[in-house]
């Protein structure tokens, strides 16, 4: 009898083919693993000590008023415009000094009100009271025009690192980087050297290699994911709130990102005519995201109507999710919004793909 030819054992032996030629690819094992850790030990190792007058005013506070605007003229101040929630997030992990609320009051024209939380320096939230002073003065000799609550509102929060913030966007930076340009140049090649076309003289099925390869790529990325987290947390005490469970969920999200990032990779080797053009397609994708997602600086420093397409972008919604369960320790569920827009872009990505994917 006619043994049946394993579609399993093949796929297996691809997978594990493909992922000994990623090994010996110094560039990707480069991109995977040596600039996310270079950029944890540079970023990791500065901020902790500087001083930063970031402020978020809130939403309900009236902006036509000289103090605020004596607040914005100011050099070396950053003011941020936020909804409520974002902007206690900011608070929490020290991104922002403090809220300041300005409202009218019986008492003087205008009330400020200031609430910072317990990660803030004392010294900071100090020298905001004193410009604020300064800024009242100016406009009023008399302290007519406004006036500084003394008592500032405090709330709690945990101790914020560096790294807790910059780790996340070096994982979306791997698994971005090398999802698209691995997976473009691989299938690219396969085909232009008519590897693929040798697959098709054997009894393994298209869905086969598609499935071997891409789980080569699943797994070098996991355990490079694995490897930058471990080195975070060893050398620069990254937080995990909830220990395994935040570790699990951080991994999930990084399957997810990983399987809509490699998408991309099948649409640009497929509409690639030669491999020269493959890295100006791949970067059409990837290197605006690396700018505009969150990845090494908040895309609250850009304009109101930029933050808004930043938002949607895949890799900020993979920024967010991986830093709201890494630092606050909830779970996968409650990013369900990030979540969702990443599998919407992996949907729309594939569909794309499929359509456009070429064998020969």
């Amino acid at each position: 009898m006619k043994k049946q030819y394993s579609q399993l054992k093949a796929m297996l032996a691809i997978t594990i083919a493909s992922l000994r030629a990623i090994l010996r690819s110094p560039s990707t094992v480069v991109f995977s693993l040596g600039f996310p850790i270079i950029f944890i030990l540079v970023f990791g190792s500065i901020g902790e000590n500087g001083f930063s007058m970031n402020v978020g005013v809130s939403p309900a506070s009236d902006t036509l008023n000289p103090v605020y605007n004596g607040l914005k003229s100011m050099k070396g101040i950053t003011i941020y415009h936020l909804s409520d929630s974002a902007l206690n997030a900011d608070l929490k992990s020290a991104a922002i000094t403090a809220i300041i609320d300005i409202h009218k009051s019986d008492n003087a024209p205008y009330d400020i009100k200031l609430k910072s939380s317990d990660v803030v320096r004392p010294q900071d939230l100090q020298v905001l009271k004193s410009i604020l002073n300064a800024i009242i003065i100016q406009s009023d000799t008399s302290y007519h025009i406004a006036k500084l609550n003394p008592d500032v509102a405090i709330v709690q929060a945990r101790e914020f690192r560096e790294i807790d913030r910059i780790l996340p966007g070096m994982l979306g930076f791997s698994l971005l980087g090398t999802g698209v340009f691995s997976v473009a140049f691989l299938f690219f090649n396969l085909r232009n050297q008519l590897v693929l076309k040798r697959f098709f003289a054997t009894p393994v099925s298209r869905s086969a290699i598609i499935l071997g390869e891409g789980l080569s790529r699943i797994l070098f990325q996991l355990l490079s994911v694995i490897i930058i987290i471990v080195f975070g947390y060893l050398f620069f005490q990254f937080s995990f709130v909830n220990g395994v469970v935040t570790f699990i969920d951080m991994m999930l999200i990084c399957f997810l990102a990983c399987i809509v990032f490699m998408g991309a990779g099948f649409i640009v080797s497929s509409i690639a005519r030669t491999d020269n053009v493959i890295p100006v397609y791949s970067n059409i994708f990837v290197f605006p995201q690396f700018l505009l997602s969150g990845t090494f600086f908040s895309i609250s420093v850009f304009p109101v109507w930029l933050q808004q397409i930043c938002k949607y972008l895949p890799l900020t919604c993979f920024n967010n999710a991986m830093r709201v369960v890494s630092y606050e320790g909830a779970s996968i569920w409650s990013t369900w919004k990030d979540v969702s827009i990443l599998l919407l872009w992996g949907v729309l990505i594939y569909v794309v793909a499929v359509k456009v994917f070429r064998w020969e």
